[in-house]
């Protein structure tokens, strides 16, 4: 059950916690070597390099991640999508936030699609970055990870679903990142 604060429906404890489980559970096969890239993007210093050899590997898994996650999702009921997509949109909305374009740069899109690869490395990265956005990384893009849930809600059921959220995924949406 979502929570309803006025008109926007928040996601859940136990809705977030599931997203976040799926997603772990979709790395979890791609290997050590995997594994390490994501925790040391998340845990790297100010003058860490090899940025660009982390990428290197994760972008090689990337592929992987997507299958994995539609495997886990594709059995899931519409309410169940609906739910995860909620949580997608909450997550990609709070990062909209220019202090985290300084670091990612992009268009519009090109920012959402870096705001899908900081989530798509899980709970994890996503709260480095959240608490410290030079932890996010120039030209890192997963924009599959940005319309994941809604997509196969779509392909599925044949519409893309209303998440009741009362907020959007698009870059620039989210008044309290932009405010000067």
């Amino acid at each position: 059950m979502t929570v309803d604060q006025g008109d926007q429906r928040l996601p859940t404890a136990d809705e977030e916690a599931r997203f976040w489980e799926l997603l772990e559970a979709a790395w979890a096969p791609l290997g050590d070597d995997v594994e390490q890239a994501r925790r040391a993007l998340a845990t790297r210093g100010p003058d860490d390099d090899g940025d660009s050899a982390l990428l290197s590997v994760l972008e090689g898994a990337f592929e992987g991640f997507v299958h994995n996650l539609t495997e886990q999702s594709r059995d899931l009921s519409a309410a169940e999508l609906i739910d995860l997509d909620r949580v997608l949109e909450r997550k990609l909305f709070d990062i909209d936030r220019a202090d985290i374009h300084a670091v990612t740069d992009g268009s519009d899109d090109g920012f959402l699609y870096a705001r899908g690869f900081i989530v798509a490395l899980g709970r994890d990265y996503y709260a480095a970055v959240v608490r410290d956005p030079e932890k996010a990384v120039l030209d890192a893009d997963c924009q599959e990870m940005c319309y994941f849930f809604a997509q196969l809600h779509h392909e599925r059921f044949g519409d893309f679903p209303a998440t009741g959220s009362g907020i959007s995924r698009e870059s620039c949406s989210n008044p309290a990142g932009w405010h000067s």
